[in-house]
């Protein structure tokens, strides 16, 4: 549905994009990930024919978005991260004026608004000026313009932005629901956002794209060992030292808390049982055994900090 081909963009000498590529399916909500200033809302505003590449091509439902823009729109709902409301229109108002726009046949407007205004939650102030509404209804009336004309395709940038927790879980939920039915590529610096809604995430960074995956896979990827947390309730001088005896560890350290410790072992190797027996054995009380696995955090820090791709 989306596919982006060797795009650089620059502004004078600087480059804010350089020879990006990716290409994202049908149905599948993508997280387009990257610290500010790392060439996100650029992206975002070429995939919706806002400016175009300095080279490069994109491609949306099969249209070339220079040499067919038009075609393009039409398969596109955008939020960008303001989105463009008239505060002074009523919610049903604006929603008529852009179904109107967009093209949407008069005598099917209707029956499309009112399932919009019930799909993006705004039924009880579809009546209400939309200056007077909460930063999260207005949210909520810019993603019911982005769908009003039932687009294939879905960009979002920054859709979270300012709100507080509660309507951040709305949208969320919100974006979510619509899984399947539309393409979403989410614009976002939120990492909490990538991982409690898309299926796949894309990192950006000094306008190059530094990663392509699952945030499971990228942990994967990025990891070089197993790692265990082991909580006891007794205090034992000498189990650091027999809990490195074990074979398959690696190394064994003093955990954050008292009497735990984080354990590394071989990628592949359980030593779960063998940790078990040894604390049973020695009798000092197995509160917590688990296993930590790296965040989606930790792999942005550190492709945002060493810039070097992996997989």
């Amino acid at each position: 549905m989306i596919d982006v081909q060797h795009v650089t963009k620059k502004y004078g000498q600087v480059s804010a994009l350089d020879d990006i590529s990716f290409s994202i399916k049908k149905g599948e909500i993508v997280a387009f990930l990257g610290p500010n200033g790392a060439g996100k809302t650029t992206t975002m505003r070429i995939l919706t024919g806002f400016m175009p590449p300095t080279s490069g091509t994109v491609q949306i439902s099969g249209f070339d978005c220079l040499e067919e823009p038009w075609e393009v729109k039409k398969h596109i709902g955008y939020l960008p991260e303001a989105p463009p409301l008239y505060l002074e229109l009523t919610v049903k108002e604006y929603l008529t004026f852009v179904g109107r726009i967009k093209r949407i046949k008069p005598e099917q407007l209707p029956k499309r608004m009112e399932l919009i205004i019930q799909q993006t939650g705004l039924t009880d102030v579809q009546g209400r000026v939309i200056g007077n509404l909460s930063r999260g209804y207005r949210q909520r009336v810019g993603l019911a313009q982005a769908l009003i004309h039932n687009p294939p395709v879905l960009i979002l940038d920054e859709p979270t932005t300012g709100l507080d927790p509660n309507q951040i879980m709305e949208i969320r939920d919100l974006i979510k629901s619509l899984a399947g039915s539309h393409t979403i590529i989410l614009s976002t610096h939120l990492l909490a956002e990538a991982t409690a809604v898309c299926q796949k995430v894309i990192i950006i960074h000094q306008g190059q794209i530094v990663a392509i995956d699952t945030p499971e896979q990228l942990g994967a990827k990025l990891r070089q060992s197993e790692t265990l947390r082991l909580t006891v309730k007794h205090n034992d001088l000498d189990l650091l030292e027999a809990l490195g005896k074990i074979p398959g560890v690696i190394q064994v350290s003093l955990g954050p808390t008292p009497n735990s410790y984080i354990v590394e072992t071989h990628i592949g190797e359980d030593v779960r049982e063998e940790l078990t027996k040894m604390v049973i054995t020695r009798g000092v009380g197995l509160l917590e055994l688990t296993t930590q696995t790296v965040s989606l955090e930790d792999v942005f820090k550190v492709l945002t900090r060493s810039n070097k791709p992996i997989g």
